[in-house]
């Protein structure tokens, strides 16, 4: 009895063992054998489509183990298994249902599959659904990267049953935000469509245009009546400004609804082809040099049923008044076109809107790097009236400055921190320094002050070539100041221009407290307006004159500071500005503050507005702007903040 207990109990156990490994992955594998082994993209979708719907958590490993090219097959019964090299040529085999191994093979009696690049994308595609719930965060980002990449319809369910289980609130968004996505191109409900649709017709992103745009392409067709069964998206009428009359007979014939023209060339090649006893058509050879004379032969021709029939206009009129002719949307639901048509029109008129914000910010930070430049040379050319063509150096100055405190301080935020002020004492130095050498000596004499800044210009330009090469050296920004501000997918401004916009107004305030609150502004404005009788109450004006070129130098070192942090390093860093310096100045006015900031602010939209209209040629943007300040300065020559005094021209 014992013995016959146990024989039982064996057999029930063989039996379940056998029942459990019925509904394991091997079966499924073994039904699609030929084709696994095989392994060609054209005819391997449905056993990659069998094994990812088993919904067998060793169905993910088989997978990823078939792409890795480590999923082998026993000749013997051309059973599966995952295989890692042993001793030699032999393998040691794991059964992907119970994840044990089942022995050690030698390589002869085993087929490694090498599924190809188009084979692996499938089944990293089939990957995607087990992806989408694995514990590791990184998986589950990737199968969600995957399905932007190559979105399918049936990754929908998949996705959608992810979202309620997802932990992380990051990843749970973007979720969300795809299942909206491949709800519009793949749902089978069109309430569904219509509601993702309406959802994400606030989004400015590409990848939202992107799945709206396939819905409202249309393409032209014609027939006899107008069919039932498709989205028509507007009628059109042959001979309109939407359809000419040959356009229209052209898609007839596209669509082998009627005869094609025949063309001048090809009646020539008819008649060459028909000559019988020097005639074609009945026609002697000598007589078919005119167009006339070659359409009656060629007539007589088609009569006989040897060439095709010539297509008159009145067959051509016949044709297209027994047509109708429509264009048609791909989508097939109306409802799903209009909604993806009004998505459409309220994200565009969003996104100019956006743009406009865009390029409104963009002229903001041009003008505020500007004004940063222009700052110093409209005190010096305010204040003393001379015309400084070496400006534009002592901003290279300024940057180099901050070079080489990097060099000593690797610490960018704190390196920034110092090279301000030591930029500004360097090059209030060598300002001081040029206005007791050389400028002193050159006042009210413009054209020698011109030449002479002229000459140091270059000689600066060639020290700092001596110094520190040609090259372009690195000024580098602290880490803070890396990556941009993005509001959405159409505006962003990169943190280095907000600073230098923040800079810019801390300037302004800093100038303004100089001018109105220091004896040092008292005197200046004073020397501004009346030099004789500013020296008659006791200020000296050699003194203010020399102190005033040097704190505009001293701020034009600081703004190389600043231009450094995203411009290149060079010598030739100065002639980058000292035009559009000089420009800001007198359009805003010499010799004001106020004047310098309308006229930064004027050049940098107009800047921006030209190259907004002509994107792809920035030379002829900045010439246009230079032609239309020409003709702004004709008509207001004091610039926008006229100022009276000497820096006036009174």
């Amino acid at each position: 009895m014992l013995r016959l207990f146990l024989a039982g109990l064996a057999i029930l156990c063989a039996c379940l063992t056998a029942n459990a490994q019925e509904v394991g992955l091997q079966p499924i594998l073994q039904e699609h054998q030929e084709t696994i082994a095989k392994s060609s993209r054209k005819t391997i979708k449905p056993a990659i489509d069998a094994i990812a719907a088993s919904g067998l958590p060793q169905a993910q490993v088989m997978l990823e183990t078939w792409g890795a090219k480590d999923m082998w097959m026993r000749k013997s019964d051309g059973l599966f298994f995952s295989a890692e090299q042993a001793e030699g040529q032999s393998y040691v085999l794991t059964d992907f249902d119970t994840g044990k191994v089942v022995g050690t093979i030698k390589k002869s009696d085993l087929k490694q599959l090498k599924p190809n690049s188009g084979v692996r994308a499938m089944i990293g595609t089939a990957l995607v659904q087990f992806q989408l719930t694995d514990p590791d965060r990184k998986k589950r980002l990737a199968a969600l990267q995957s399905i932007q990449r190559d979105p399918e319809g049936a990754l929908l369910e998949p996705l959608r049953a992810s979202i309620e289980d997802e932990a992380d609130a990051d990843l749970r968004a973007r979720k969300q935000r795809l299942e909206r996505l491949l709800t519009i191109g793949y749902d089978t409900d069109t309430a569904a469509r219509v509601a993702a649709i309406e959802d994400m017709s606030d989004d400015l992103s590409v990848d939202v245009r992107a799945a709206l745009n396939p819905l409202v392409v249309t393409s032209r067709k014609a027939a006899a009546d107008l069919p039932l069964n498709v989205n028509v998206a507007v009628i059109l009428e042959p001979g309109s400004d939407s359809l000419s009359r040959d356009e229209a007979y052209d898609l007839l014939v596209a669509s082998d609804l009627a005869a094609p023209p025949v063309s001048p060339d090809n009646i020539r090649t008819a008649l060459a082809g028909n000559i019988d006893g020097g005639r074609v058509g009945g026609v002697p050879v000598a007589q078919l040099n005119t167009t006339t004379a070659r359409a009656r032969a060629y007539a007589t021709l088609a009569e006989a049923g040897i060439v095709p029939a010539l297509v008159t206009e009145a067959d051509i009129d016949t044709a297209l008044g027994a047509h109708t002719f429509f264009e048609t949307y791909a989508e097939a639901s109306p409802e799903v076109t209009a909604a993806a048509e009004k998505a459409l029109e309220q994200i565009e008129l969003k996104v100019g809107l956006n743009q406009s914000l865009d390029l409104m910010l963009d002229a903001i930070s041009l003008a505020s790097i500007y004004f940063l430049a222009a700052i110093g040379l409209a005190i010096t050319f305010g204040v003393m009236g001379v015309i400084n063509m070496a400006h534009g150096e002592f901003i290279m100055m300024g940057a180099y400055t901050g070079y080489v405190v990097q060099q000593f301080i690797p610490d960018h935020t704190l390196s920034i921190i110092v090279a301000i002020p030591m930029a500004f004492a360097v090059t209030f130095a060598m300002g001081v320094a040029m206005e007791r050498l050389v400028i002193r000596w050159l006042y009210s004499r413009p054209l020698e002050t011109l030449l002479a800044t002229f000459g140091i210009s270059i000689a600066l330009q060639q020290l700092a070539k001596n110094i520190f090469g040609t090259q372009a050296r690195p000024l580098t920004a602290p880490g803070w100041l890396d990556g941009a501000w993005v509001l959405n997918d159409v505006v962003s401004i990169s943190y280095i221009r907000i600073a230098i916009f923040v800079l810019a107004l801390i300037f302004l305030g800093l100038f303004l407290y100089i001018m109105k609150r220091t004896r040092l502004g008292l005197e200046m404005r004073a020397v501004t307006q009346n030099p004789r009788m500013a020296g008659s109450i006791g200020i000296n004006p050699g003194r203010v004159n020399m102190l005033t070129f040097g704190l505009g130098s001293g701020i034009a070192g600081i703004a190389g500071v600043a231009i450094g942090l995203f411009a290149k390093v060079t010598s030739d860093l100065g002639s980058d500005y000292i035009v559009q310096s000089f420009m800001t100045v007198v359009v805003g006015g010499v010799g004001n503050i106020w004047g310098a900031l309308a006229g930064a602010g004027m050049i940098g939209f107009l800047q921006k507005g030209i190259e907004w209209m002509n994107p792809s040629n920035t030379l002829a943007a900045q010439t246009y702007m230079i032609v239309f300040i020409i003709i702004f300065i004709q008509f207001r020559p004091r610039g926008i903040v006229a100022l009276k005094g000497r820096a006036a021209g009174d």
